[in-house]
């Protein structure tokens, strides 16, 4: 049985209709650049985070990269965010001009550990970036109230949990601000790139809204020296029709999730996520922790079960950033865990017989 890490295909497949009619209408309209199809998106996804404002830009790296500048964070600034994560989330940080501040992960789930953040605050630190990792959201309670004591800002990284709550508040609605990308592969992809920050501040929305264009509201009245980053209509029409199934898709990756759970706790030698009450995950990645992940992986491949590993080199590691002098003892979790973590196929049209063969093939390998 051939398993797809994702299939987007089948999911375009469901819903053909209407994304045909949504890009036809783009077409005909010829609303390739802002216009009513980015502006319904932007009041859409607004709604559906439950925030006043919805800036939607080319892609979530920008979407970071704005949020960063529109609060004011730059050079001889200092940003904490978690060790493991996409390297979009540091790059931001360096991009806006300020200095990376990695702090290491906890063991079970890859999420920045609140016990370790203080260590890391100075004069310089200016915000946090919490990354809702795989779709399950950071301690947000703890993280708001160390950036309260400190005075720092809060953006949330929500490039992967699109729906995710935590204690019943939806994710993208506790920072100061909150980026998504909308890269095809997320619960909520577009058919190319897309991003967008969301906020409850009026301000920070105008500011923002005017960085991703020229520093400008209205056509040649540029105020400051921005970028041009923008969400384009084919875009925006995909993601409203996308957005309209997107509780659905997530509660199938929910039920999936925790399918994949029973039936893999009982293998000696595989660590599944934990059940936590206080948060609800939309698990965009379906992530487990064991020893001879590359081997598993390799068995998995060849019974043509496709997996992925998200990340197998962490942050401080990386080559790019060996001018900050970090070893694994630095960081001994993330250190550890960038070398047993390995995301299974997940995706809302997954079958109980795709997940059983899955399974199946994990149990195998194991008792070998």
């Amino acid at each position: 049985m051939k398993i797809p890490f994702l299939d987007l295909k089948l999911q375009y497949e469901d819903i053909k209709d209407e994304i045909d009619q949504a890009i036809a209408g783009v077409i005909n309209k010829s609303a390739f650049i802002g216009g009513e199809y980015v502006k319904k998106f932007e009041e859409n996804f607004a709604k559906f985070i439950g925030t006043s404002h919805c800036v939607s830009c080319a892609n979530g790296t920008d979407a970071l990269i704005i949020a960063l500048k529109a609060l004011g964070i730059g050079r001889g600034d200092e940003v904490i965010i978690p060790a493991i994560s996409f390297i979009a989330t540091s790059e931001a940080v360096t991009a806006a001009g300020a200095k990376v501040v990695y702090v290491d992960v906890d063991e079970k789930h890859n999420l920045i550990d609140p016990d370790k953040i203080e260590d890391k605050i100075t004069q310089k630190t200016k915000a946090i970036i919490p990354v809702h990792i795989y779709g399950r959201p950071a301690d947000m309670d703890r993280i708001l109230k160390i950036a309260s004591k400190h005075n720092l800002k809060i953006i949330e990284d929500a490039a992967q949990s699109h729906g995710a709550r935590y204690k019943g508040r939806m994710i993208g609605t506790m920072g100061h601000a909150a980026c998504f990308s909308f890269y095809p592969g997320k619960n909520l992809g577009a058919y190319g790139d897309g991003g967008a920050i969301v906020t409850l501040d009026d301000a920070l929305a105008r500011t923002m809204k005017m960085y991703a264009n020229h520093g400008r509201i209205t056509k040649y009245d540029h105020e400051f020296e921005g970028i041009n980053s923008r969400l384009d209509g084919l875009q925006a029409a995909v993601l409203s029709v996308k957005l309209k199934h997107l509780n659905d898709w997530n509660k199938n990756r929910n039920r999936i999730a925790h399918d994949y759970i029973a039936k893999l706790e009982t293998i000696k030698g595989i660590d599944t996520p934990e059940k936590d009450d206080n948060t609800i995950s939309v698990f965009h990645l379906f992530v487990i922790r064991t020893d001879g992940r590359d081997k598993l992986s390799e068995h998995l491949k060849s019974k043509e079960i496709s997996t992925g590993v998200h990340y197998p080199i962490a942050l401080p590691f990386l080559k790019a950033y060996q001018y900050l002098g970090h070893s694994e003892s630095d960081f001994p979790i993330a250190a550890k865990n960038q070398n047993r973590v390995l995301s299974l196929p997940i995706f809302p049209e997954m079958t109980d017989d795709q997940l059983s063969y899955v399974v199946r093939q994990i149990q195998e390998f194991k008792s070998k």
